[in-house]
């Protein structure tokens, strides 16, 4: 058999991408009036993003059922565990107890990313394991990958960043911004400010520069996710696409609830795993 990769459902991947390359998915929660509801499975309200809710990582209890099922699907050949930056979540944390609880042939891989950052790891991992790699090399891969991924996002509303708590270094700024629009990277794992910017079309045309200065004239795999703003990621996904003609076209995916909840509605952002 081949070795089977496992991921979150903040990932983002396409069900049936996910599917074709043998990638299982734990859903992630979402906790709102009392209920708990798991990201990819239970019926979500249309407006989540706009409501007073919070997330939750998969438990360790969750994910261990997760590897025991994979590492069956593997026949013992092993699992790697490619899951959100643990500077976001606590998913990482609990998939190293889950680790050791089931064994040791599940390597766990903080992506160190988000969203489609993390999707493009597991990704390249399930590639690596279809190709016959061992769980060294597939779990080498996944990290490869990780240390090449970079993220942005443009925001059109500061509140649910001011009540997520998921951003560093701009806490003080987020308390006095007004009318700013930030541009933000994940950078080392973490949700980070990258530049102020005055206007959310600025800030747009701002990200797709930093996008186009990272790819230079190397190659990359391009993805652009957004909250209810489909017309905004088609338009980012164009320009990117005159910009990096060398470039396969960017994947355009929803950044669905678990970060959508952190972001609020209109946010657009670009996330890129260099070749």
């Amino acid at each position: 058999m081949t070795v089977t990769v496992v991921t979150d459902s903040s990932a983002r991947i396409p069900a049936e991408l996910a599917v074709a390359k043998g990638i299982r998915v734990v859903p992630l929660h979402i906790l709102i009036d009392g209920a708990d509801l798991r990201d990819g499975v239970d019926d979500l309200l249309a407006d989540l993003d706009d409501r007073v809710a919070s997330t939750a990582g998969a438990s360790p209890a969750e994910l261990a059922a997760a590897y025991r099922a994979a590492l069956a699907d593997s026949a013992g050949d092993g699992v790697v565990a490619v899951h959100l930056s643990g500077q976001l979540s606590g998913t990482c944390a609990a998939a190293e107890l889950a680790a050791a609880e089931v064994g040791p042939q599940i390597r766990v891989v903080d992506s160190r990313s988000a969203a489609m950052g993390t999707g493009f790891v597991a990704l390249a991992a399930a590639t690596a394991a279809a190709d016959g790699a061992d769980l060294e090399s597939v779990a080498a891969r996944a990290q490869s990958v990780s240390g090449r991924t970079d993220g942005y996002i443009v925001v059109q509303r500061l509140d649910n960043l001011r009540r997520s708590g998921r951003i560093g270094g701009a806490a003080a700024w987020l308390g006095t911004a007004l009318s700013l629009k930030p541009l933000l990277r994940v950078e080392d794992g973490k949700l980070v400010l990258a530049q102020r910017v005055r206007t959310a079309s600025k800030a747009i045309a701002t990200m797709i520069d930093r996008v186009a200065e990272t790819v230079g004239g190397g190659d990359a795999e391009l993805a652009v996710h957004h909250v209810a703003n489909p017309d905004g990621a088609d338009q980012v996904a164009a320009e990117l696409a005159a910009r990096l003609p060398q470039c396969d076209p960017a994947m355009i995916t929803e950044l669905g609830p678990v970060l959508a909840l952190h972001v609020g509605s209109g946010a657009l952002g670009v996330v890129l795993a260099r070749r």
